[in-house]
C-alpha cells in the first residue's frame, strides 16, 4: 500500500531524514519507534505533503505522491493524525468530525461513519454538542481519531497518540484502537514513544534514529533484540 524508497527529507538544506526505506501492506499496523529528534514527525509529515522531499520516492496505491499535493493526499485515503492532537477547540465535537470528513469518501460515507466511531468511541456520541476545547486531553485524542475516521482512510497515521496522557489513559485508547483496526480491517501507520506498547500491537515495526532505519522487523523480533530491549524496554 504505502512504499518509502530511500527517502531524504527536512525543513532546511540539511536533511532530517537520510535514505529511509519504509514499507506497509494492506491491513497491516506498522510500528515507527525511536527518541525523540529521530525524524519520526518529519516522516508522517513528508507523506502528508508538508514536508518537501529531497530524495527518494513515497508510492501510495502506486501512486507517486510527489505528484500529488499536499490537500489532495487525503482523498487518496491518507488521514493524518497529527502530534498534540491539534482539535479546533472553538468548534463542538460533532463539527470536528464533520471537518474531517470533507474527502469525496468521507461525504460519501458520513451516516455509516459516524456510527461506527459513536460506537467505537462512546463518549464523542455523549458530547457531541460540546466544544472541543472543553474536553480532556484524553477526549481530545479521541476526536483527532476520529476526525481522522470520519475521512474514510485506507492509511491512518497516528503521530503519538499517547503524548501528554494519563497512563491509563493511553492505554484506553490503545485499546481502541486495537479494537478499531480488528473490526475495520484498517491499515495502521503509528509513531509513537510508549515503545514497548506499539511493538505488541503492531505487525511489523522500524527503529529509527538520527533520521536512519537502523532496526526492522516484526514484533517479536524487535522486541527480542538486545539493542531495543535496552534503549527502548528498560530491560
Amino acid at each position: 500500500m504505502l512504499r518509502i524508497e530511500a527517502l531524504s527529507a527536512g525543513y532546511t538544506a540539511v536533511p532530517v531524514l537520510n535514505g529511509v526505506s519504509i514499507a506497509v501492506d494492506e491491513g497491516q499496523f506498522v510500528a515507527i519507534v525511536g527518541p525523540n529528534g529521530a525524524g519520526k514527525t518529519t516522516l508522517f509529515k513528508t507523506i502528508s505533503g508538508t514536508v518537501g522531499l529531497m530524495a527518494g520516492s513515497i508510492r501510495f496505491l502506486d501512486t507517486d505522491l510527489a505528484s500529488v499535493p499536499p490537500h489532495r493526499r487525503a482523498h487518496l485515503g491518507i488521514a493524518h493524525v497529527p502530534e498534540g492532537r491539534q482539535v479546533f477547540p472553538s468548534l463542538t465535537v460533532m463539527e470536528n468530525l464533520e471537518m474531517g470528513a470533507y474527502t469525496e469518501a468521507g461525504r460519501r460515507d458520513w451516516t455509516s461513519n459516524i456510527e461506527r466511531i459513536f460506537a467505537w468511541l462512546p463518549v464523542l456520541a455523549e458530547r457531541r454538542g460540546q466544544l472541543a476545547g472543553t474536553l480532556s486531553g484524553g477526549e481530545q485524542q479521541m476526536l483527532a481519531i476520529g476526525r481522522g475516521l470520519a475521512s474514510s482512510p485506507k492509511l491512518l497515521m497516528l503521530d503519538e497518540p499517547s503524548m501528554g496522557l494519563a497512563p491509563a489513559i493511553a492505554d484506553f485508547i490503545f485499546e481502541r484502537l486495537i479494537e478499531i483496526r480488528r473490526q475495520s480491517g484498517l491499515t495502521v501507520l503509528l509513531v509513537e514513544q510508549r515503545v514497548a506498547e506499539a511493538l505488541e500491537s503492531a505487525d511489523h515495526g522500524y527503529v529509527l534514529e538520527m533520521g536512519r532505519v537502523v532496526l526492522e522487523g516484526n514484533n517479536k523480533t524487535l522486541r527480542a533484540d538486545d539493542r531495543v530491549r535496552q534503549a527502548y524496554l528498560g530491560m
